[in-house]
């Protein structure tokens, strides 16, 4: 943990409007030509969403908070049954990791085809919609629960002053492996050294995990 003193400041962070501006570029075109190319995808998963559950829904969208704290809708496929934010008080006791996050590997929540698209991270693919409106980018620090950030330590907070990404340092570094204290590190880490190659490198290491289903549940 680092005194406030030792805090990264927004314009610290945003100070180099240069590579910020190259990164929204890279986003607008990465979300657009991600969409397109990721039709057929989406079409199949929509398909055996609605097979194993006609009623519910296909996409799931929560409260998200994004950089200085601001809320938004983040969007999700389906990947677990329509009342699982009711059934989540029951389970909280059982949370495999610590701090201000909540992770269970075998969660009774998913669905069938929900454990398929959660291995491979395609039920995150909507939100290359989120990326398109600039609300998320394609790397970033993973948009946090609002319940989570009332739990969050100044120090916590500075995951907040960027906008949330895709994918992130620690998603190629460990994922679900790794603590709510390892995560917070490597995404402060990843902002105090943010640059295009570097974003680069994490987006085609995201992709190599999601063909491997690295560490993800």
């Amino acid at each position: 943990m680092e005194s406030s003193e030792h805090l990264l400041t927004e314009d610290q962070v945003n100070s180099n409007l240069g590579y910020l501006r190259m990164k929204r570029l890279i986003d607008i075109f990465g979300s657009i030509i991600g969409l397109i190319l990721l039709l057929p995808v989406f079409m199949v998963v929509v398909i055996f969403i609605k097979i194993e559950d006609p009623k519910g829904p296909i996409f799931f969208k929560q409260v998200r908070i994004g950089k200085d704290e601001t809320e938004f809708y983040m969007y999700k496929f389906r990947s677990m049954v329509t009342d699982a934010e009711e059934r989540l008080r029951d389970l909280l006791a059982l949370n495999e990791v610590t701090g201000a996050m909540f992770k269970m590997k075998n969660d009774p929540r998913i669905t069938k085809i929900g454990k398929v698209i959660r291995k491979t991270s395609i039920d995150e693919l909507p939100q290359l919609w989120n990326v398109l409106k600039g609300e998320m980018s394609l790397v970033g620090p993973r948009p946090p629960l609002l319940r989570e950030v009332k739990e969050y330590s100044s120090y916590d907070k500075q995951r907040l002053l960027v906008t949330p990404g895709c994918t992130g340092l620690w998603q190629v570094s460990g994922r679900n492996s790794l603590s709510f204290e390892e995560m917070v590190d490597l995404d402060i880490q990843y902002i105090n050294n943010r640059s295009i190659y570097r974003d680069i490198k994490i987006i085609l290491k995201t992709v190599k995990c999601m063909i491997n289903s690295d560490g993800a549940y």
